[in-house]
């Protein structure tokens, strides 16, 4: 049952759900905004399983099962918050009739409705994840010790499976690209990418070499040391703006400014 959905807003987005009675839908903790009060909302710290929102775990009856499940669950909790994300979930569903749920995201920026046909997973940034449908299977992803060190954010990725809706958020606008168009590879900014196909090859490489202009662009770029590279034929979504040039917004208007003279390599994290 395909999931009803509408995204409304502009500079702040939020996604408007329509359940169907006995529908269920579920988000990380912290992106619920409204409700009818027919949807009943619980909280969880298992995923689900494509199953209907049912909590996942190993089959069979008994302590055996039990145990199994008690397990799958605090292994999928550990790995989320390793991975910086939520423990819980909230799941909602209709009951008695039709129920409206509103989602949001935690930054100014868009939303997006991906539907997944069962054929090909999508990777999002950490914290793109807003709400999907139950038949949507959440999970985490890491791109790979040297790439992730490399690329900072880049290391964690959220994996969405399974058949359905899945909504993501990010920050500023969006831009649909393939690499596919432009030579089958693109370089981007490791803070500007929101989501990618399976079948995309995500990396990290060096701005440039250890010579003067490759110095050059590591200092006064703003770039740093490293850009995110997207190859081969598939959908990419990138943000216009990245958390952290927003944190160092704030931080400048505040009297801080973090970005520094040179910006670049010489650049303070904001936090």
């Amino acid at each position: 049952m395909t999931l009803q959905q509408e995204i409304v807003g502009n500079a702040m987005q939020m996604a408007v759900v329509n359940l169907h009675p006995g529908q269920t839908v579920y988000c990380e903790a912290g992106k619920f905004l409204f409700k009818t009060t027919n949807v009943t909302m619980e909280t969880r710290l298992s995923g689900p399983s494509g199953n209907g929102g049912q909590p996942q775990g190993g089959g069979g009856g008994g302590m055996g099962g039990l145990l199994r499940q008690a397990m799958g669950t605090a292994m999928q909790a550990g790995q989320r918050m390793l991975a910086g994300e939520s423990l819980a979930f909230q799941y909602f569903t209709a009951q008695g009739g039709e129920g409206t749920v509103g989602f949001a995201g935690v930054l100014p920026g868009e939303m997006r409705a991906l539907e997944l046909d069962g054929t090909r997973a999508w990777f999002a940034e950490k914290d793109a994840f807003v709400a999907a449908e139950s038949t949507v299977d959440f999970g985490i992803a890491f791109a790979g010790g040297r790439t992730g060190m490399s690329g900072g954010e880049g290391f964690v990725l959220e994996k969405f499976t399974g058949h359905g809706t899945v909504i993501i958020a990010g920050a500023g606008n969006f831009i649909d690209l393939n690499p596919a168009d432009f030579g089958g590879r693109i370089e981007v900014d490791t803070g500007c990418v929101v989501a990618f196909e399976e079948g995309i090859q995500y990396g990290v490489q060096r701005v440039g070499g250890l010579n003067r202009q490759g110095i050059m662009n590591a200092v006064f770029g703003g770039e740093g040391l490293s850009l995110a590279t997207l190859e081969g034929n598939g959908r990419v979504i990138l943000q216009s703006l990245t958390i952290e040039s927003l944190a160092n917004a704030l931080k400048k208007a505040q009297g801080g400014d973090k970005q520094g003279p040179t910006g670049g390599l010489f650049s303070t994290h904001a936090g």
